[in-house]
């Protein structure tokens, strides 16, 4: 075997490799004490299942809305793909980004080009518009929320070692070198995307459609629908969090803001490119939870729950898409 496989080998492996250890790190620090026999306590006796598939319904909601979406921005290129496969390829797109971050792009296109003929760089081109789109509303969530309660902002950079006034306290805090790996994470992720891009430049033809496909927003018939469908995915994302507060006693009590808050910071903390923002979500939640006065210990179970069963949501909406493909596009 030449070295040349070799280095493939190594490269696949680093890149399914990292975002779980780095994951896995920063999930064996937050818990490095906890015990999870009260996890399985309050997933039998204290929790109100109920508002849990509440929640879940807005989860699925908000991938509908986004598969309905998708459709919309690949009309321009003349694409008309079947709703159903838009649909079941973001659920597919999803339950691979629990294997290895950013991969469910690569995915959901090739599903349409299998399915619908949909050419893939076209396709890949309107999701790269999506996630402006997507960067553009979590920055707009963030700014909002952090004007509105600055002052739990505030206390949250100097409890996790961010305060600027003892540097020295900065480089003892553990949570420092947490938020430090995060750092590295995101610049990782965006070195493989300038690589990504520096390879389309080298293929014009590709990059003539991927361009295409990320100018489509300007010829999107029906710019009211997809403001709508941009609202009601953030907004069904939203309400599966914040509904999950009534799942549990100890989180019943928080308000709208404190939901607004942890959702901003959740959003940000799932850019890091970990499997489902698994460690650096689970951090910024229990962090931001305890400013609201939740006990530390009831944080950690809900960042556990909420996470599990929103991961574990994910993978079922996965296979389901996977199954049903098949079956919806028999001819």
């Amino acid at each position: 075997m030449g070295t040349a496989p070799i280095k493939k080998i190594v490269k696949k492996t680093l890149q399914i490799a990292l975002p779980i250890v780095l994951g896995g790190f920063i999930l064996v620090w937050v818990y490095r004490d906890f015990d999870f026999s009260k996890v399985g306590h309050v997933l039998l006796h204290e929790t109100n299942y109920w508002w849990m598939f509440i929640s879940l319904i807005f989860g699925v909601l908000s991938h509908v809305f986004r598969g309905l979406r998708w459709k919309q921005t690949l009309e321009p290129l003349e694409a008309y793909p079947r709703t159903s496969n838009c649909v079941n390829a973001i659920f597919i797109s999803y339950a691979a980004n629990l294997v290895l971050p950013r991969v469910g792009e690569v995915s959901r296109c090739t599903v349409l080009t299998k399915y619908d003929g949909v050419s893939f760089s076209k396709s890949l081109g309107t999701v790269v518009t999506e996630r402006i789109i997507d960067t553009i509303m979590v920055a707009a969530i963030t700014g909002t929320t952090l004007l509105l309660q600055l002052g739990i902002f505030r206390s949250f950079f100097a409890q996790t070692g961010t305060s600027l006034d003892s540097i020295g306290d900065v480089f003892i805090s553990p949570k420092f070198y947490i938020i430090l790996l995060c750092i590295i994470g995101v610049s990782i992720l965006l070195y493989r995307m300038v690589k990504l891009l520096s390879f389309f430049e080298k293929v014009k033809g590709i990059v003539l459609n991927v361009w295409e496909g990320i100018q489509t927003l300007k010829h999107v018939r029906n710019i009211p629908l997809f403001v709508l469908y941009t609202f009601l995915i953030w907004f069904s994302y939203f309400m599966e969090f914040y509904l999950t507060f009534f799942c549990f006693d100890f989180t019943s009590n928080l308000g709208i803001m404190c939901g607004l808050v942890l959702f901003a910071a959740g959003s940000v903390a799932v850019v890091v490119p970990t499997p489902n923002g698994a460690g650096p979500w689970h951090f910024a939640i229990i962090s931001m939870m305890v400013l609201y006065g939740v006990n530390p210990v009831d944080a950690g179970i809900f960042a556990l729950i909420k996470h599990g069963v929103q991961t574990l949501l994910l993978v079922l909406l996965g296979i389901y898409g996977l199954a049903a493909l098949p079956f919806t596009n028999k001819k």
